[in-house]
């Protein structure tokens, strides 16, 4: 049982509010059209659901918050998904990156499933978070950062 197996049942009155916010950000900032298919890597109880009318999937480790998502999910990893090259038009990640046991495998699985279009937010105040800006950097050519509250947001094109 991970940590957000435990919290699954309090998980979307903690953090639904806040990540709507992010997601709307990333909508706002990166074009996504409906045809597109996006992948949402940590996508919880997939919130990002609710914001982009696409077709969408989400991977996450978590099978209690998987449990509550609906749609297209997979139990998993974001350092070894089960997606061929270039699957997804999108991929998002929004605050779960510090949670990667691998953020750098992790970070090249995302560009490796992914065409063109991400989007990351990263949590300010995790202790990974400079490692992380300097990642997102070396391997995506990010075209806007964009500072909110409690994350950093990414957006590649």
């Amino acid at each position: 049982m991970t940590y957000y197996d435990s919290i699954a049942d309090g998980y979307e009155r903690l953090h639904y509010e806040e990540q709507i916010k992010k997601l709307n950000i990333i909508k706002d900032n990166l074009p996504i059209k409906k045809e597109d298919t996006l992948l949402d890597v940590g996508c919880g109880t997939g919130f990002s659901r609710d914001v982009f009318d696409c077709d969408w999937t989400c991977i996450d480790p978590s099978r209690k918050l998987l449990e509550k998502a609906q749609g297209r999910v997979f139990l998993g990893r974001a350092e070894a998904m089960p997606f061929p090259d270039k699957s997804f038009d999108v991929v998002i990640s929004v605050t779960a990156i510090h949670n990667f046991k691998d953020i750098e495998l992790g970070l090249n699985e995302i560009k490796r499933v992914g065409n063109k279009r991400f989007a990351f937010g990263v949590l300010k105040k995790s202790k990974e978070s400079e490692k992380i800006k300097k990642l997102i950097e070396e391997i995506f050519d990010v075209r806007k950062v964009v500072e909110e509250e409690k994350d950093i947001i990414f957006i590649i094109y």
